[in-house]
C-alpha cells in the first residue's frame, strides 16, 4: 500500500517538473539528446524531491534504501531507453511527424531548406502591409493548426510580418539569409538595444565548478581503478619496440592554446609524427605491433586523463586536433572558417562527434564538417546530464571500424 502511496505522490510531481523543465516541448522531442536530458533532469528532481519529504516527514524507513537506489537507477535506464526510442522512431509510432511547421514564402523568395508540413504564398489572401480583420482572421485560421510558421519575404516587408504574426499566438521566424554569415546563436540585449549573439563566452561559474569537479573526481578514479591495465599497456609498448612508452604531440586547446597531449606512443620512434600532418590509416606501416592492438581498442587515449588532472582536457568535449591535421589535403581551418569556433571549451577524450561515429582519417572535407558540425552544437546544448550520456554512450564506439 505504501508504494501505491509513492507513486501517487512521484507521477504528479514527476509531470509538474518535467512539464516546467520543458521536457515536452516541440524543440526537445525532436532532439534524442535534449529529450532524455529533460527527461532524466525531471526524474532526478522529482525523486530527490520525494526522499527530502518523507525524510522530513520521518517516513522514509518504509522504504528499504537498497530498494530505493536499485528502481532509481532502473527508472533513468529505462527513461533513457524509451524516450531515445520514442523520438528515433516517432513518425512511425505516431503515424507521421505531429509538429506542424507552416512556411509562408513570397512570390520571387527561394524555398529555406528544411521540411515543412504546407507551405502558403500570401498573395492571394494576406498582405501584412494592409491592416484588415477579415485578413488577419483568414491567416489566423490558416495558422491555428501549427506549432511553427516561417516567413520567407523581402528584406522591407519583414516589419510588416512581425508586426502582423506578434499576435498570431504562434512561434513565428523571419528568414534572414544575410545572417547566416554571422552565425548566430540567438538575440541579446544591451541596454534597451537588441544584439546578435554570435558566440558565447566559457561556461557560467557554477557550470564551470560541476563540470570541473565532475572531470576531476572521474579521471581520478579512472587512473586508480585501471591503473592494472596501464601498467601492463606500458610494460608492453616498451618491450614491443624502442622509445619511451608515452608519445606527446602539441594539441590546440581551449581558447586556441596549445597543449601537449599524451598518448601511448604506437609507432616506431623514428616514424612518429609530432605534427600530424599525415593520418593513421587501415594497415599504416608505421604502427606496431602492440599499437595497432591499443589503438584498435581506443586504450592509446588512456593516458589522456592526466590530461583532464591537470586541467588541459575534459572528460567530454571536442576532441583535440594536432596543428598539421588535414582534410583533402586542406588543413582543417582551411576547409570551413568557423572551425576556430570549437575551442571555446576544453577538449574531450570524447565527444558528440566520437559517439555518432566521426573518427578516424579525414580524407574528405565532409569527414570534417561532420565532426565540426556535432562539436559545435554540443558547445551550444551542454549540460552535465549530456556529458553523462555520451560518456555511456562511449562504450559503443570504443571498437569501431574506423579506428586505427
Amino acid at each position: 500500500m505504501s508504494w501505491l502511496v509513492l507513486l501517487a505522490v512521484l507521477l504528479p510531481v514527476y509531470l509538474v517538473t518535467a512539464l516546467n523543465a520543458h521536457a515536452y516541448t516541440a524543440v526537445n522531442l525532436q532532439d534524442p539528446l535534449g529529450a532524455i536530458a529533460k527527461g532524466i533532469q525531471a526524474l532526478v528532481v522529482t525523486i530527490s524531491a520525494v526522499i527530502f519529504v518523507a525524510f522530513c516527514v520521518r517516513a522514509a524507513e518504509g522504504f528499504p534504501r537498497v530498494l530505493v537506489t536499485v528502481g532509481s537507477t532502473l527508472a533513468v535506464l529505462t527513461m533513457t531507453a524509451s524516450r531515445y526510442l520514442f523520438v528515433k522512431h516517432m513518425g512511425s509510432i505516431i503515424g507521421g511527424n505531429p509538429f506542424s511547421v507552416i512556411l509562408i514564402c513570397e512570390s520571387g523568395q527561394p524555398v529555406p531548406p528544411g521540411n515543412f508540413s504546407v507551405v502558403i504564398s500570401p498573395e492571394s489572401f494576406f498582405d501584412p502591409d494592409q491592416h484588415d480583420p477579415v485578413m488577419y482572421d483568414r491567416l489566423a485560421k490558416s495558422l491555428e493548426s501549427a506549432d511553427r510558421v516561417i516567413v520567407a519575404c523581402a528584406a522591407e516587408r519583414r516589419m510588416a510580418w512581425a508586426n502582423a504574426l506578434k499576435g498570431a499566438n504562434i512561434q513565428s521566424e523571419i528568414v534572414a539569409p544575410e545572417l547566416s554569415m554571422l552565425a548566430p546563436l540567438n538575440i541579446g540585449h544591451h541596454a534597451s538595444m537588441p544584439t546578435i549573439v554570435i558566440a558565447n563566452g566559457p561556461l557560467g561559474l557554477f557550470d564551470r565548478f560541476i563540470k570541473r569537479g565532475f572531470d576531476f573526481s572521474l579521471a581520478l578514479c579512472a587512473l586508480i581503478l585501471l591503473m592494472p591495465i596501464l601498467t601492463v599497456v606500458a610494460i608492453l609498448v616498451k618491450l614491443d619496440s624502442p622509445g619511451p612508452v608515452f608519445f606527446k604531440q602539441v594539441r590546440i586547446g581551449r581558447g586556441n592554446q596549445m597543449f601537449k597531449m599524451l598518448k601511448f606512443r604506437s609507432m616506431r620512434v623514428l616514424e612518429s609524427d609530432h605534427a600530424g600532418d599525415r593520418s593513421a590509416s587501415r594497415n599504416d606501416d608505421r604502427v606496431t605491433r602492440v599499437g595497432k592492438f591499443i589503438r584498435r581498442t581506443s586504450m592509446d587515449e588512456l593516458p589522456q586523463l592526466v590530461n583532464v588532472l591537470r586541467g588541459d582536457m575534459s572528460i567530454v568535449g571536442p576532441r583535440p586536433h594536432a596543428l598539421g591535421s588535414r582534410a583533402a589535403d586542406k588543413l582543417f581551418w582551411e576547409v570551413d572558417t568557423r572551425y576556430w569556433h570549437r575551442h571555446a571549451t576544453k577538449p574531450g577524450l570524447t565527444g558528440l562527434a566520437q559517439i555518432r561515429g566521426y573518427r578516424g582519417a579525414t580524407a574528405f572535407e565532409s569527414d570534417l564538417r561532420n565532426r565540426l558540425q556535432a562539436d559545435l552544437e554540443y558547445l551550444d546544448n551542454w549540460s552535465i546530464w549530456r556529458d553523462l550520456l555520451i560518456i555511456a554512450m562511449t562504450f559503443r564506439v570504443l571498437l569501431h571500424r574506423n579506428a586505427f
